[in-house]
């Protein structure tokens, strides 16, 4: 075949290729960067296009340019070649590769996708942190896929966040890599689009595996990916490049402790004396950080592992260099939510709380989030709750550490109590809460009924005690106070009673200084509560006495009711049954008759006194008289008349009736959720059934209730459950689980100093002894 046959063969395969994209000549020109002349002359054989034409043509038509080298040799003026003989003759095979990192250890999840998409996909990005160890993953991997490459390993770094140096631009890039593929300078062309042109015919004749490193964002690589062909592409960039649609992503998070302490061990050389874990820790897991700490530790043969977390601690880390770039490419609206996001004390925050911190509204404050999290300076391990690594934020708080904290530490702190307050209405809460909130959030999430809210405030709840706890610290002191009095509310159906408490204590002078005295009685009023339901009697009752005092100058009449209602089951835990009916009596005749939540409430502890005192049948008539009242309220009012009405019922010897209202109260209490009222009527169930010779029954229902204490901390509550299993199983017949009972409460009202019990446990012991 001479050459003019060759031209017309070529010139009827571009002919079909342009049948196949279905464009007019325009279009095509448009497309193909070219001119509609040209295209003529190439289509009708009068002039052999240039080989990138032929690939951009090809990858309209959707054809593998491969098929049309031969055709295209044949066309040219020149003897036909292979394409093998093509690239062998521009150039000999390259490894630009760097060095494979020395200990190279962890990410075998991620090293194993990486492996595997080079057998089935043409580019990947890796993308995380600075500092995180996409390089290193990046070039572990090129090293390992070598042999199956065998057209050459080109490495560049784009330098998209390196400190001090101008990113390569993809012109620049284009060329680099044109040359490494052994193109003469005369053969580059000038313009960016041709560049990249011959860059993917070039590369489409080879097998090579090309690392991409450090890429700013999309934008930066899109004109160095490959088009047709079996290359591999690998990207490194801090910056989700969810714009190119084509290439597989790949996400690195701090390494997992275990894989941390991997690579500490190797990069350190060895393993020293001391807590491998707190340095660990120090560095955040980051495996930047992890190898400049274990180097600093190989170099110096005389420290331990302490020394060198006491060097940590002092700041001794130089990894926030890391960061700078990634911070110069925020815009201001995200450097500044950057920054605010630092100051969080907590271990995370959805939208709302953002959108508060920063006094955005909401939308606002999700877009600049989502912007976070595609640089990785922001992380969100769940959907729409949003969390920044150890490292970072310190970074994001010394990148404007003149900042005054308050201002913004005040409306995260109005926002929970927003959220603390909307919750609330969905209760019926009997005290008087005077909460300030000062500024009012951009938006707050909607509960949709009382379990939306309760899951809202389990999700939220370490941060609101992280918050209550900086607020006290800066005194800002209206959200502190808030913050204490609502927590006890919201979160004592949980347990944890000693933190609960501690908040409460820790706001006391906050309390104070706001001058407020209806806000003050409140918080002693709720402090004597929390100490009671402790078993802390002794401290519990001062502060009841005080907020009863307080209250009663400021009028508040029910507020008064309430404090001698908590006075009087201090009585009762005291074994004084009848100073508990004498208070509670006092606290009925205060109460106005419109008052009918304080009403009941009060009324079904006196029920429960009486059932002390033995006046089972008045205790039944008293309570009887509000349940339907109760039940109008909401569900722990009508659980706790549903107590005393199974008290009085077993004191009556109907123990039958007494498992049916127990049984009731559970449902409720497992309705509501509340975890400890729930441990009370299984508690009362295992009482019941014990009485009915359903011993199993009943030991099963006690062992879960004091699973569910033990678990909440809830050790005073665990006391006053074994007492009445304890004293059941003695009045049935059962000594020894009585006495096994009786023993375990005495120990455990010994060791927590419960002096009201102990004496109790240590009688009934000797009965059932």
């Amino acid at each position: 075949m001479n050459v003019e046959q060759g031209r017309q063969e070529l010139a009827a395969r571009l002919r079909q290729l342009r049948d196949l994209t279905g464009r007019s000549l325009r279009e095509l020109a448009r497309d193909l960067h070219g001119s509609s002349s040209s295209l003529s002359r190439y289509f009708s054989g009068q002039a052999v296009p240039p080989w990138p034409t032929v690939v951009a043509l090809c990858k309209a038509a959707g054809r593998d340019p491969r098929l049309m080298r031969d055709a295209w040799e044949r066309a040219k003026d020149a003897p036909p070649a292979s394409v093998a003989a093509t690239v062998s003759a521009t150039a000999s095979v390259r490894n630009d590769l760097p060095h494979d990192i020395t200990a190279f250890t962890g990410r075998r999840e991620e090293l194993a996708a990486l492996l595997g998409a080079a057998r089935n996909t043409a580019m990947v990005a890796i993308d995380g942190m600075g500092g995180v160890g996409k390089t290193a993953l990046a070039v572990h991997a090129a090293h390992l896929l070598t042999a199956d490459f065998p057209g050459g390993q080109l490495y560049l770094d784009l330098h998209g966040f390196t400190p001090g140096r101008e990113r390569v631009e993809p012109a620049e890039a284009l060329r680099v890599l044109l040359t490494a593929l052994g193109l003469p300078p005369g053969r580059i062309p000038e313009g960016v689009a041709e560049r990249a042109a011959l860059w993917r015919s070039e590369l489409a004749m080879r097998r090579a595996i090309v690392l991409l490193d450090n890429a700013a964002d999309a934008g930066h690589v899109r004109d160095l990916l490959p088009g047709a062909g079996e290359s591999f592409v690998v990207i490194t960039s801090r910056r989700r490049l969810v714009e190119l649609d084509e290439v597989q992503p790949i996400s690195l998070d701090v390494l997992a402790p275990e894989e941390a302490a991997e690579l500490f061990v190797a990069s350190a050389g060895g393993t020293r004396p001391g807590d491998v874990g707190e340095v660990l820790g120090l560095c955040g897991n980051l495996p930047l950080a992890i190898r400049v700490a274990a180097a600093r530790l190989r170099h110096r043969p005389a420290w331990t592992l302490g020394t060198l977390a006491e060097r940590l601690r002092e700041g001794d880390l130089a990894v926030s260099d890391v960061f700078g770039m990634s911070l110069r490419q925020l815009d201001p609206a995200q450097r500044r939510m950057f920054r605010l996001l630092g100051l969080v004390p907590g271990e995370d925050v959805d939208a709302y709380a953002a959108a508060a911190l920063a006094e955005i509204p909401l939308g606002n404050a999700r877009s600049l989030l989502e912007d976070l999290v595609d640089v990785h300076l922001l992380q969100e391990p769940a959907p729409g709750r949003y969390r920044m690594h150890d490292l970072l934020r310190q970074a994001a708080r010394a990148d404007d550490d003149a900042a005054d904290p308050a201002p913004a530490i005040a409306r995260l702190g109005d926002y929970y109590l927003s959220g603390m307050l909307t919750a609330k209405q969905l209760d019926v809460i009997v005290i008087t809460l005077p909460v300030i909130v000062s500024q009012r959030p951009p938006a707050l999430p909607g509960f949709a009924d009382y379990d939306g809210a309760l899951d809202w405030l389990d999700a939220e709840w370490a941060n609101i005690t992280a918050t209550l706890l900086l607020a006290v610290e800066l005194r800002i002191d209206a959200p502190a106070v808030g913050l204490g009095q609502l927590a006890l509310v919201s979160h004592g159906r949980r347990g944890g009673m000693a933190q609960l408490i501690r908040g409460l204590q820790v706001s006391m002078a906050a309390a104070e200084r706001l001058g407020e005295r209806r806000m003050l009685a409140s918080h002693r009023y709720l402090l004597g509560a929390a100490l009671m339901r402790a078993g802390r009697l002794e401290e519990a009752v001062p502060e009841l006495e005080t907020a009863r005092v307080l209250m009663a100058e400021e009028g508040d009449i029910v507020g008064q009711a309430l404090a001698l209602e908590q006075l009087a089951e201090a009585r009762l835990y005291a074994a004084d049954a009848e100073g508990a009916v004498e208070l509670l009596r006092q606290a009925t005749g205060l109460l106005p008759a419109g008052e009918t939540a304080t009403r009941v409430h009060v009324r079904a502890t006196l029920g429960q006194a009486l059932v002390v005192l033995g006046e089972y049948s008045e205790a039944r008539e008293v309570v009887s008289g509000v349940i339907d009242a109760a039940r109008r309220l909401d569900r722990q009012k009508e659980r706790m008349c549903l107590d005393t009405l199974g008290r009085a019922a077993l004191g009556l010897g109907d123990a039958e009736t007494a498992l049916d209202f127990a049984e009731r109260a559970l449902a409720l209490n497992r309705g509501t959720r509340h975890q400890i009222f729930e441990a009370i009527s299984l508690t009362d169930a295992a009482v019941a059934l014990r009485h009915l010779g359903r011993g199993e029954e009943a030991a099963a229902r006690h062992a879960e209730a004091m699973r569910i204490l033990e678990e909440a901390g809830e050790r005073h509550r665990m006391v006053r459950s074994l007492l009445p299993y304890a004293e059941a199983c003695l009045v049935t017949g059962d000594g020894d689980a009585a006495a096994r009972h009786f023993r375990q409460a005495l120990d455990i009202a010994t060791a927590d100093g419960l002096g009201h019990l102990a004496p109790v446990a240590r009688a009934g012991l000797t009965r059932a002894g």
